[in-house]
This record gives structure tokens, sequence and C-alpha cells, in this order.
């Protein structure tokens, strides 16, 4: 799963300035990079993300109650969580190159971003007995 960060808040805030020339090649970049990762057979998913504002944690509380919920911004995140691209590539030097083109979306005057893209390896569940589970089950 490679991930793309936009910046921090204020940077969200930003993309409210940009030209519409701008934010359309931003868009088009990122649904022509889309397409050619879709043809090859690689994208497995891929989103934008609503901006922090409309973003919230959720955590569990004791168990018994309500979860607790904490509406966003959250100023105390250094980056913002742009959007995500699911892929399976044949290579880590094809998942370089495929992170590489991520990060280099434009930005304003066509600039590229240099956006950092984490790349997370998503994991398989082990197979589980299930007479191992019961005591986790409720």
């Amino acid at each position: 799963m490679l991930v793309s960060y936009g910046g921090n808040q204020e940077d969200w805030e930003g993309l409210a300035a940009w030209s519409d020339e701008d934010l359309h090649r931003m868009i088009a970049y990122m649904r022509d990079l889309d397409a050619e990762l879709r043809a090859s057979g690689e994208l497995l998913q891929s989103e934008g993300l609503s901006g922090p504002a409309r973003a919230f944690v959720v955590r569990g509380g004791d168990g018994d109650g309500p979860p607790i919920v904490v509406d966003g911004p959250f100023a105390e995140s250094k980056e913002v969580i742009a959007g995500y691209w699911v892929v399976d590539v044949e290579s880590h030097e094809r998942l370089l190159e495929v992170a590489r083109k991520c990060s280099a979306c434009p930005g304003p005057g066509g600039k590229i971003l240099n956006q950092p893209i984490e790349v997370h390896p998503i994991m398989s569940a082990p197979d589980v007995d299930p007479d191992t589970l019961a005591p986790y089950q409720k």
C-alpha cells in the first residue's frame, strides 16, 4: 500500500488558493497514473481522502460504553494523509518506480510536489485453528 501525504493542515487549506489549471493538472496526473496502473493489472485500489476537517478518531473506550470520538482537524498531526494506492507489482524495483510516480504529482505551476510516499506491505492473516480463538471470543 502506497500512502500519499498532502503536507500539513495549512498546506491542505492552501489547495483552495490553487488555480483551476493547477488543480486540473494534478487531478489529471493522478487519473492518468491510475489508468496506467489499472491497464498493467497492478492497481488493486486507489482513493483520495477528504481533508482533515472531515476526519475523526474513534477509540473503543472501556469496551462496554459508547466509543470515544474526537473530531478533526488534528493540529498535532505534522502531515495529512491525502490518499493511497494498493498495488500488486512484480518486483521491488517496480514498486519504487510506481512510488516515484506517485510522489511526482504536479503542484502549482506544474512544479513537481515531491510528496512523501510511505510504502506499507499488506499482511495476510495466518491460518488459525478456530479452537485457539475461543479464549478471545465473547
